[in-house]
């Protein structure tokens, strides 16, 4: 396992690591994007609009499940730069039997109760038969992206990031077909949007743990009583809970705000629900460069190099910079034509743009607090990130319906981004006293 990220040239590692991270993300957010593009053009608006009523639902259970596999990955990434490699097959076996068999449960319940939580969301009426179904089979396959994740996460940690972006290449080639057969030739609308994207999150998980096994023999998964290994479960916990909570948190908050967007009916859902299907792809960039800076942080803080720990940080800064640039010039001037690909009419456009032309000008100020956040948590420091990332959350959710009388519905956007400042000045302020005291 040699994938050491504790010698050579900081920026060329970064761009290493993370450029495999950046296209797996890309072609992870295929899967909803393939979704929506194909029944939105084959199905129509209220069909669209069903699918995006089921997005804040569902990232729950993702973003909690990424918030907890990002902490096994700095925990395994420090393993690995104290060179304790018995130690990370013991982070692989216990974990991904244990987040397997939490999800499982969690998926049951959210399939038992999917109409009712729909209901309580005040999904509009016109499209809660579509959302039901397509939640319902998307949760389906959250079992599997648990085991995924645990599995991406380790090898991420060992400085292995190119495993995930082939297992999800793959997965994403299975469901563009998968989406044509089921929504087009079979006519099974947004049903079988999600029935493809299942089956393809399966693929992804055996190609991965395949890849795995073949690769690394030393990371063989056991099922013995050395699997759960009491000690890795407890230094797991310290490193995932705090990030996980954040996640949750964050997507009960998203869960609220789309129960408040709800309100302004389903042009603006199917807008804006698009709007951001675009906006998680163009941020990849910026959320994976701060992901590669957490990892590299990590094992160079374990290998005991903490002042090329923070080199790390200076040059993801500038890296991050010049990148969120880019990225604010490409949504200004092609959003709204992006949008359009969705098969919306003209009014949603309008919407969805407008809420690219506000956001967009924020994207630095997201990726330097990105890169704030991957030094923090490569450092261990993931408690004070998860109060952070929730402090944020309550002032984007005070934000959107204090302010919604004078922005309407771009007050969604502004809310936003006064946020992502809050998010970098409690990072900021928690580097600073950091620096003092060491």
């Amino acid at each position: 396992m040699e994938n050491s990220l504790t010698q050579g040239n900081i920026a060329k590692s970064l761009l290493h690591f993370t450029v495999p991270l950046i296209l797996s993300g890309m072609f992870q957010q295929v899967f909803n994007w393939v979704d929506a593009f194909i029944v939105g053009n084959a199905e129509g608006e209220l069909a669209l609009a069903g699918i995006g009523a089921t997005t804040s639902i569902y990232n729950l259970f993702v973003t909690v499940m990424i918030g907890f596999t990002s902490g096994i990955s700095v925990l395994t990434a420090q393993a690995f730069g104290m060179g304790e490699k018995e130690r990370i097959q013991h982070i692989l076996s216990a974990f991904s039997i244990l987040l397997g068999g939490v999800f499982c449960v969690a998926a049951f319940f959210g399939i038992s109760f999917a109409r009712e939580i729909l209901m309580i969301l005040d999904t509009p009426a016109g499209i809660l038969g579509i959302a039901k179904a397509y939640m319902q089979l998307l949760l389906t396959g959250i079992p599997f992206l648990a085991i995924y994740n645990s599995y991406s996460a380790v090898l991420r940690g060992i400085g292995d990031s190119k495993a995930p972006f082939l297992s999800v290449l793959v997965c994403s080639a299975a469901n563009v077909v998968l989406d044509i057969l089921f929504v087009i030739i079979l006519q099974l609308g947004a049903a079988g949007a999600g029935a493809a994207t299942t089956l393809s999150q399966i693929a992804m998980t055996l190609f991965v743990v395949l890849y795995t096994v073949r690769k690394y023999p030393p990371l063989r998964f056991r099922l013995d009583r050395r699997a759960i290994d009491r000690t890795v479960i407890r230094q797991g916990l310290r490193f995932s809970v705090p990030p996980a909570v954040q996640a949750g948190t964050t997507s009960v908050g998203n869960i609220m705000l789309q129960r408040f967007m709800n309100g302004f009916g389903e042009q603006v859902v199917a807008a804006i629900t698009t709007a951001y299907r675009v906006d998680s792809v163009i941020i990849l960039p910026i959320i994976n460069f701060g992901s590669g800076i957490a990892t590299i942080v990590a094992q160079n803080i374990g290998a005991g190099k903490p002042v090329r720990a923070k080199k790390v940080l200076r040059t993801g800064i500038i890296m991050i910079a010049f990148i969120s640039v880019g990225l604010t010039g490409l949504v200004i001037a092609a959003g709204e034509t992006i949008i359009r690909m969705f098969g919306l009419t003209p009014e949603p456009v309008k919407i969805g743009g407008a809420f690219f032309s506000t956001i967009a000008y924020f994207y630095i100020v997201y990726g330097f607090a990105m890169a704030m956040r991957g030094y923090l948590e490569g450092a261990g420091d993931l408690l004070f990130s998860g109060a952070s990332g929730i402090t944020a959350l309550i002032v984007r959710i005070a934000s959107s319906y204090l302010f919604v009388s004078y922005f309407d519905n771009m007050v969604i956007a502004y809310a936003e981004a006064f946020s992502w400042m809050v998010l970098l000045m409690l990072y900021l302020i928690r580097f600073l006293v950091r620096q003092k005291n060491s």
